[in-house]
């Protein structure tokens, strides 16, 4: 179905660790301030005032679903936050794990080309992270501790509050990655640093936000005219920053029915998918998230016999590389294994009619090539 109340699209989406549909309300939360109020929101005459509102409204509706006591500092996304929260971190050791998100992955391997002290930390066959493995690793002489919420690839939930507490003992700041999790799986407050991102919520795409504690400083990486609190400079996206708040309203407003819509998607997708083998814990996850994986199947020739279905073989970002996925890869999966899985991602918008189709299409498919 067409969240604008259009005819059903011939391609069924199921996509939405990729990105998510434009809420319709995020879409007219926006207009008028691409059509109409037009001013500088960083602007002091009247009409910059009028849309510096509009802006502080939406950061008002996007803390709401994020812990007390901290500040919201928008960016053109999750990686600009991710980047900001590591290269302006304190000096000292950084430790995170294996299947992070390439924007932490890339960005802590560059810190540790510059010097810093980089460990990675392993995952079992779950996906999960060994706490006692962990505890070893974070120790004295660590500044930052990075770990993702939900992942996006296969969906399973690191231990954040654990992992936060250790970082705690040790004297580092803890940054979580809720990217995938914002909204829909709750985040531990004790977190000191934490990425979002709108489009991954049926916001609009280029806008994100990083949440800080207070009394958390960085150095800041990008320099100008010092907006944003000084940490994140460059003029702001008033309707950007209006369509991200409508989208946050949404997911605190829907937050029953939106999760009772997606675990009865999840059942229905465990039967239909029956043959296929899921990857990550089954028990520690988010249910909108089915990574898949079945013996002879091909995932890019899947992706191509199926062109009525919109899935992935995982992260969008790394998907065209020809790589086996670091994530499946780190749950010592071989490369076959990898290559065999696919990710079906599904929410607010998606119907069961919807699913039901893509399965049977994905499942002819995957029958042709893995009898």
């Amino acid at each position: 179905m067409d969240p604008h109340g259009g005819p059903r699209p011939m391609t069924v989406y199921l996509d939405y660790q990729a990105t998510t549909p434009l809420a319709p309300e995020a879409f007219d939360a926006m207009v008028p301030l691409l059509r109409d109020q037009f001013a500088n929101p960083h602007s002091p005459h009247r009409l910059g005032r009028a849309v510096t509102a509009q802006v502080e409204i939406a950061r008002a509706e996007i803390l709401k679903l994020l812990p007390e006591g901290g500040r919201l500092l928008f960016t053109s996304g999750a990686t600009e936050a991710l980047n900001m929260a590591i290269q302006g971190a304190p000096p000292g050791g950084i430790v995170t794990i294996a299947t992070e998100h390439a924007a932490v992955l890339d960005t802590v391997e560059a810190q540790g080309r510059a010097g810093r002290d980089i460990t990675i930390l392993p995952v079992g066959t779950d996906g999960l992270v060994d706490l006692d493995e962990a505890a070893r690793a974070i120790r004295p002489g660590v500044a930052l501790v990075a770990a993702m919420l939900v992942n996006n690839e296969i969906g399973v939930i690191q231990p954040i509050a654990e992992l936060a507490d250790l970082a705690h003992r040790a004297g580092a700041l803890f940054l979580c990655d809720a990217v995938q999790g914002y909204g829909r799986v709750p985040i531990p407050d004790s977190c000191d640093m934490i990425a979002i991102s709108a489009h991954k919520i049926h916001g609009p795409k280029g806008i994100g936000a990083l949440w800080l504690r207070d009394g958390v400083t960085l150095t800041p990486i990008i320099h100008g005219g010092g907006q944003e609190g000084g940490l994140r400079s460059g003029t702001l996206s008033p309707a950007l920053c209006a369509g991200f708040g409508a989208a946050a309203r949404l997911m605190r407003e829907r937050a029953e029915t939106d999760s009772a819509h997606v675990e009865s998607l999840w059942t229905a997708a465990r039967a239909l998918f029956s043959r296929w083998t899921l990857n990550g814990s089954a028990d520690r996850r988010y249910h909108g998230n089915l990574n898949l994986r079945r013996a002879g199947v091909d995932g890019a020739r899947l992706l191509s016999d199926c062109r009525n279905v919109a899935f992935s073989l995982g992260s969008a970002c790394a998907s065209g590389s020809g790589r086996p996925s670091h994530v499946l890869r780190a749950l010592g999966l071989s490369d076959a294994e990898a290559r065999g899985s696919v990710r079906i991602g599904f929410g607010r918008y998606t119907t069961l009619a919807e699913l039901e189709d893509a399965a049977g299409i994905v499942n002819e498919a995957a029958e042709r090539s893995a009898p």
